[in-house]
């Protein structure tokens, strides 16, 4: 009985004890924004070293990818040089206005071809008696001359006309037949040898019709607007087809594209 009573006791008092010390409350849960807001202010490793390694790959890409674009434009350039020399080849193969020509302009001025070496010409072949072919041409010629001029960033195009006809095209003729045109157009005559050399360095046909009870004419001749390079090769050509608006955009491209090239 006494035993019980001390079990009792021990019991009673190990009670009083426990209550005399709090028990030990688990930690308080963070709202969910303050975990998120934790989470993303500390982060894991792990998530780091990844972002780390994905700019190391993109800093990669561009570089190489710079890298190889400009080797691109490299070997693109060096293909368009060689291209263009390919094309100043071909050019001289067709030998067209490669010969030196020498003839009068329309103020009696001696002209050879290098006096337009390092500049660009339109030039067009034939004769002031012309009915209406040779006219409506020189005016297609000069609307593209001075849409030409009214780009600043071109280089001016020199229009030149050499005569076919140098029989009746004397130098007063040339002048009186030129003040209908573009101011800066150059009228070119000279002696029947002369001329018809001229007219060979391109290939230009030329024969004169009967006459009639007048002793006039009709020359039938090639009906061409050859586009001349600073460099004085024969770069392209436009028949009767081509509108002005054509023939400006094509003589454009020409200058723009351009490059000066060394002839041997």
């Amino acid at each position: 009985m006494l035993a019980l009573r001390c079990i009792v006791g021990d019991l009673r008092g190990a009670g009083r004890l426990l209550r005399a010390f709090p028990l030990v409350s688990a930690p308080p849960r963070l709202p969910p924004m303050t975990q998120r807001r934790f989470l993303s202010r500390g982060g894991s490793p792990s998530a780091s070293s990844a972002r780390l390694k994905l700019r190391t790959r993109l800093v990669v890409t561009l570089l190489v990818g710079g890298g190889l674009a400009a080797a691109w434009r490299y070997v693109y350039a060096e293909k368009q040089q060689k291209l263009r020399q390919q094309r100043v080849e071909q050019l001289r193969k067709v030998a067209l206005g490669q010969g030196a020509f020498s003839l009068l302009d329309h103020h009696g001025r001696p002209r050879t071809k290098a006096d337009f070496l390092g500049s660009w010409v339109l030039l067009y072949f034939g004769f002031t008696h012309c009915p209406d072919i040779c006219p409506e041409e020189l005016d297609k010629l000069s609307a593209v001359v001075s849409a030409l001029d009214g780009d600043a960033s071109l280089a001016p195009v020199q229009p030149v006309f050499i005569t076919v006809d140098p029989e009746r095209d004397d130098v007063a003729a040339l002048a009186r037949y030129v003040a209908d045109f573009h101011p800066r157009l150059l009228a070119l005559t000279g002696t029947p040898e002369e001329v018809k050399a001229a007219g060979r360095d391109y290939r230009v046909y030329a024969s004169a019709g009967p006459r009639d009870e007048d002793g006039d004419y009709i020359v039938d001749h090639t009906v061409l607007i050859y586009l001349v390079s600073p460099d004085g090769l024969f770069l392209d050509y436009y028949n009767r087809t081509k509108s002005q608006e054509q023939i400006t955009e094509s003589v454009r491209r020409h200058i723009r594209n351009y490059v000066t090239l060394s002839t041997p």
